[in-house]
């Protein structure tokens, strides 16, 4: 059942939507923070591991005899440390693991620990593995063709009627939408039918995976990590060395960065592993190259759209295909991209067909809003294009056939209150919008939807005898998640901010909490504070009671105070919650609030995109002139972090459509794994981003919250892709849209013009 499902979310607040210090800024900027290669215990080893060089190779021997027998090698461990499986973590061993195979350039195939990294780096040199090379393939066409390399043998398609016998690299087909497409395009008298690719691109966090792990001669183990789960990490963990989970306590680093990255395992069980078997803590941090190697990119794609309407604008029909490749294992959001494509229109007849596709290139993992900034990329480059032939503004097109409450969306349900309208309004009024544009500049608009998860959620707020408060939290906190649930238990409880502290516990501190990631945090863990708080002050009223010895419902909480109030209240003085926790001890005990829950309707986001760019006809080099984001944040609980949020996510996706792609060689080697060739946006290649955000409340909330985090990096690619073509006149299929790709576009128009 929803939230306050009979109430209107609160609309009236004195702390949230104020703009406080966040309470981890100084720490982190004078280094003072403990992040997750800080941590460090008497006795450590040094963990490295040994990644494959070849894109597939069967693994025929390991011969790590030389490597035991080097003076300061303590461990060695491989495939032969983990048992098998044959459930849902089968492929996390193996990606953390390689067995019979490896399966992409970096898989990891052995670890060792040693008395230091010299060492460490000497003992995988001794390692002798030996190969039999496969044939491999790393593009998603190629991988689907009937003659292609098999990656995973026995990998039968799902999804498909009749089932399939034959093994590929199609892991599943999904399938979304409603109408009569075919009677629908009969109908449209503008067409417009496009095929797009977008390469592999990294989330680009700062900090590298690094964990430190220690297990006892009992069996028991702690680990320190830098993640965005800790409590995934134990999970998994425990379960792929079969360890019982209260004998492993997992504890989160400050995280210097993951944007979806870190929502999985890597490193943290071989470390396990070899602290296990050298009985010493062991710590393992990845270097840069093996980041972009061995962790998780987001897919690579390949993409068909097509979108007809009539001339007044109306959208009659739509299709796409979409190919999304998730590395060498099932699990490429595939499925996240077919839903989200079409979810920003309001369109009676919508077919979307995607399919998993495995390559021989490293598991994927998500990127803020998996899956389905690649899908908006296609669907509003051709909207743009769509819309220019019907000679109709791009805004008011959209606005035309734009989703809002009572749309049917192409994945099923039925929105109810949503804020897509209000960011093209807010768009189109804004100074940006009405900018005059020179000679080689062009404007690109686009939208972006996100659904936004809730998840398992577990919080407690402890009040001390000095009116302070502690509130623990088990989510990691990756946007200023602390000052956001700082915010809203002060709110409830009617104390200053600053009277908060937010903590993120470790795994035996709290129930289970869900990975920081789907924008959940301040819905779920936010929702869950606030009942947390309502619970405390439960508590508190009935201490006010006992107190006054009056009924518990003659006592009322406002502005931090328990009130008498109604016929039986007597005249009494308020308690301040200072009050009444000083004197604890002698009406009960302490004081606490606590709340459990799975959080459900986390409510939709949309967002709205203006990009302005001027293009070098000389060179092809794109410089972003202005950036206009409008969003809906349901409420925001603390604006500067959404305006950060917004902001973060425009920026990461002006990199992927200009700049960023996974390059791989004919062997199937990555080529750029390193900032050095993989070029991300720094703060001179950006402008200053103007935002807008739009409260449209949520009503799954108490506070009328949704989701910032990742609606933000769904329209960048197609914005800019659409700015670019507006520019210079020429749309390319493919992102990046590299000064290259872009002088190569332009001297074929002019060469054609010429001609």
């Amino acid at each position: 059942m929803p939230l306050d499902a009979a109430d209107r979310p609160k609309t009236s607040f004195k702390q949230v939507g104020t703009r406080p210090l966040r309470p981890d800024g100084i720490d982190k900027v004078t280094g003072r923070a403990r992040f997750g290669a800080d941590a460090n215990a008497p006795g450590m080893l040094i963990g490295k591991i040994l990644r494959s060089p070849h894109a597939h190779a069967r693994i025929r021997k390991i011969d790590a005899s030389k490597a035991l027998a080097l003076p300061g090698v303590k461990a060695v461990v491989t495939k032969d440390d983990f048992a098998p499986r044959d459930d849902d973590l089968a492929d996390v061993l193996v990606n953390v693991m390689a067995r019979d195979k490896a399966l992409y350039h970096g898989h990891a195939v052995a670890a060792v620990a040693a008395t230091s990294v010299q060492v460490a780096r000497k003992a995988l040199a001794l390692i002798a593995v030996d190969y039999e090379v496969l044939p491999h393939v790393t593009d998603v066409d190629e991988a689907m063709k009937p003659n292609a390399p098999v990656i995973r043998d026995g990998l039968i398609t799902k999804g498909v009627d009749p089932a399939l016998t034959k093994a590929s690299n199609v892991a599943e087909r999904y399938e979304f939408g409603h109408g009569d497409v075919k009677a629908g395009f009969a109908q449209a008298e503008v067409v417009v039918e496009r095929e797009f690719k977008t390469e592999a691109t990294h989330q680009g966090y700062i900090e590298p995976h690094a964990c430190l792990a220690n297990v006892g001669s009992d069996g028991t183990g702690e680990l320190w990590v830098c993640t965005q789960g800790h409590y995934m990490v134990r999970d998994n963990c425990a379960r792929l060395l079969g360890m019982d989970l209260s004998k492993l306590r997992v504890t989160a680093s400050e995280i210097g960065g993951g944007f979806g990255g870190k929502t999985t395992v890597f490193i943290e069980p071989v470390a396990l592993a070899l602290s296990r078997k050298a009985g010493r803590p062991v710590k393992l941090v990845m270097t840069r190259d093996e980041v972009f190697l061995a962790t998780g990119p987001t897919s690579s794609t390949s993409m068909m759209v097509k979108i007809g309407a009539k001339k007044d604008g109306t959208i009659a029909a739509a299709e796409a295909l979409f190919k999304y490749q998730g590395g060498a294992f099932p699990g490429s959001p595939a499925q996240f991209g077919a839903m989200t494509a079409f979810a920003c229109y309001d369109l009676k007849n919508v077919k979307v067909i995607a399919y998993d596709v495995l390559c021989n290139r490293p598991k994927q993992a998500a990127y803020r809003a998996p899956g389905a900034p690649m899908a908006a990329f296609a669907v509003e480059s051709v909207m743009a294009e769509l819309g220019a032939k019907l000679g109709l503004d791009p805004i008011d097109f959209r606005r035309r056939n734009a989703a809002k409450q009572g749309t049917k969306a192409v994945y099923g349900p039925t929105f109810g209150p949503i804020g897509f309208v209000e960011t093209l309004d807010a768009v189109k009024n804004h100074p940006n919008y009405k900018k005059p544009l020179s000679k080689n500049q062009g404007r690109g608009i686009a939208s972006g939807f996100w659904f936004n998860f809730g998840g398992q959620t577990c919080v407690s707020l402890n009040i001390g005898t000095d009116g302070t408060v502690n509130l623990a939290l088990g989510t990691p906190d990756i946007g200023g998640s602390r000052a956001s649930m700082a915010m809203m238990a002060a709110e409830e409880l009617g104390i200053p901010y600053d009277q908060v502290r937010a903590v993120v516990t470790d795994t035996s501190s709290l129930g289970y909490n869900d990975v920081t990631d789907g924008s959940r945090v301040t819905f779920a863990a936010g929702a869950a504070t606030i009942h947390a708080a309502r619970d405390a002050v439960r508590k508190l009223c009935a201490r006010a009671a006992r107190t006054w010895g009056i009924p518990e419902d003659a006592v009322v909480w406002e502005n931090g105070h328990a009130k008498p109030a109604g016929a039986n209240a007597g005249n009494h003085k308020p308690l301040s919650l200072k009050e009444i926790s000083g004197s604890a001890g002698s009406t009960g005990g302490p004081i606490a609030g606590h709340h459990e829950f799975n959080a459900e309707n986390a409510g939709p986001s949309f967002a709205t995109h203006v990009v302005d760019v001027e293009v070098d006809p000389e060179t092809g080099r794109t410089t972003v002139l202005r950036y206009l984001i409008a969003q809906d944040a349901g409420k925001a609980v603390h604006p500067s972090y959404v305006e950060g949020q917004f902001q973060g996510g425009a920026a990461q996706g002006v990199g992927w459509a200009l700049n960023e792609e996974y390059v791989y060689g004919k062997d199937g080697r990555l080529q750029n794994a390193g900032f050095l060739d993989y070029r991300i946006p720094v703060a001179s290649d950006m402008p200053m981003i103007d935002t807008i955000i739009l409260e449209v409340p949520n009503p799954g909330h108490p506070y009328g919250v949704r989701g910032v985090g990742e609606t933000s990096i769904v329209p960048p690619l197609a914005a800019v892709a659409n700015a670019v073509s507006d520019a210079v006149g020429v749309r390319l299929s493919s992102v990046p849209y590299s000064p290259p790709k872009v002088l190569k576009a332009l001297n074929g128009r002019m060469k054609a013009a010429a001609e």
